[in-house]
């Protein structure tokens, strides 16, 4: 089943459990540090330049928020973690807005994680990856940026988040950037086989 991306809606923000739309669409949700690209991806993946807001300062977006695609699918904008300026009150509320949705939300299909390309991963991106694997999930990860890097070194950093992340036969490591449509395709390819591919 297809899925029309001009038929996209921002529905509502949320903090709370309580505050989550009530559907019955599978859900995707992208997770990462703040500031990695999760709603820039999201603009890119729907073809739309200022569609899931960017923001310009690293942990701004501190809600949930969930975007229905063609009433087929619900994309889900989790907050950034690992702010380095907020303070441990704002990182614990963080982790939790996190961790109600990803331990209760019972219509989420998909975790992706989305890191650097250019960088090793942070600890809570370990952390992470481990969490979503124990999850009983599979382990989907954007490298987002792979613009900014030559062929050879994009090759390289790949290998790098390879070996930093743990990756293993079936989990899968995609190179994204918002300079081209291919890292765009392979999402929408990889939706069809695993997500919407009973519908």
């Amino acid at each position: 089943m297809k899925v029309n991306v001009h038929k996209a809606e921002f529905l509502l923000s949320a903090v709370k459990k309580e505050h989550y739309p009530v559907t019955s669409m599978p859900e995707v949700a992208f997770i990462g540090r703040s500031n990695v690209g999760k709603s820039s991806m999201i603009n890119k993946i729907l073809n739309r330049k200022n569609f899931a807001r960017v923001s310009q300062k690293p942990g701004k977006t501190v809600t949930i928020n969930f975007y229905n695609i063609d009433d087929k699918l619900m994309l889900v904008d989790l907050p950034g973690y690992g702010y380095a300026q907020a303070s441990h009150g704002e990182r614990k509320a963080m982790t939790g807005i996190i961790g109600d949705y990803l331990s209760e939300r019972r219509q989420l299909m998909q975790v992706i994680l989305l890191v650097d390309c250019r960088h090793k991963p942070t600890q809570d991106d370990k952390d992470m990856a481990r969490a979503i694997k124990s999850s009983g999930g599979q382990l989907v990860v954007f490298a987002t940026k792979s613009d900014k890097l030559g062929k050879m070194a994009l090759e390289k950093n790949l290998e790098m988040l390879i070996e930093e992340l743990d990756l293993e036969d079936g989990d899968i490591l995609i190179p994204f950037s918002t300079q081209n449509t291919e890292g765009a395709e392979t999402f929408w390819d990889y939706i069809y086989d695993f997500i919407l591919e009973d519908e």
